[in-house]
């Protein structure tokens, strides 16, 4: 099945919770779509369908820059590890001159321009890991990224460099265990309504961070 196929059968599109601004193609049934993908997809090689879902830290970072739109208008924007396209689509809406959405995973960027289109914003999307690089992105955003412990690391390095030689850095996340506190200031805090299904609540306190 192709991407767009499988992603329209098995989401309904529907406002974003935190930033109802916005449209997403979602999962009908959290754990069963969870499934499916373990099922069908990942025999193949392909990751679980984290683009299925508004995050608590890509919902937390897309209401910071729907209400501060000044923090992208007029720049280059590069959403890292965009998932469904969220922070991305909040971006374009903010007015950033242009926005570019990475994913590793092909799904996730059919899943993005399918997203993109249903709320009118036109971006671009990278099927490509980007860590490491620098294309001299004015902003760089990136919500979730801290769920595993070698990819917060290696990430939040590299966003730490494109900071030091100017680029505004911006992380949603809700406190995950691998978020390096200690290396973060909080900008915004939000309560974020999420899937219980898929967290330890159906709440969850969000922040937008930079880093120090």
């Amino acid at each position: 099945m192709e991407p767009e196929e499988f992603i329209r059968e098995n989401t309904a599109l529907l406002p974003v919770p935190h930033v109802p601004e916005i449209d997403l193609h979602v999962a009908h049934e959290a754990m069963d779509l969870w499934q499916k993908t373990e099922d069908e997809l990942e025999a193949i090689g392909l990751p679980p369908p984290f683009w299925a879902f508004a995050w608590a830290g890509g919902q937390g970072l897309a209401r910071y820059l729907i209400d501060h739109p000044a923090v992208v208008t007029g720049r280059c924007v590069l959403d890292f590890a965009s998932g469904s396209g969220l922070v991305a689509i909040a971006a374009a809406k903010a007015g950033a001159a242009s926005v570019e959405a990475a994913e590793i995973d092909r799904f996730a960027v059919a899943a993005i321009g399918i997203n993109a289109a249903a709320n009118g914003v036109a971006l671009s999307t990278r099927l490509d890991d980007l860590v490491g690089r620098d294309e001299g992105w004015d902003v760089v955003l990136a919500g979730d990224v801290c769920y595993e412990q070698g990819m917060a690391a290696r990430v939040v390095g590299w966003l730490g460099d494109l900071q030091a030689r100017g680029a505004r850095v911006l992380i949603g996340d809700p406190g995950r265990s691998y978020l390096p506190r200690e290396r973060l200031e909080e900008v915004a805090t939000y309560m974020v309504p999420v899937v219980g299904a898929l967290e330890d609540n159906e709440i969850k306190r969000t922040s937008v961070w930079r880093l120090k």
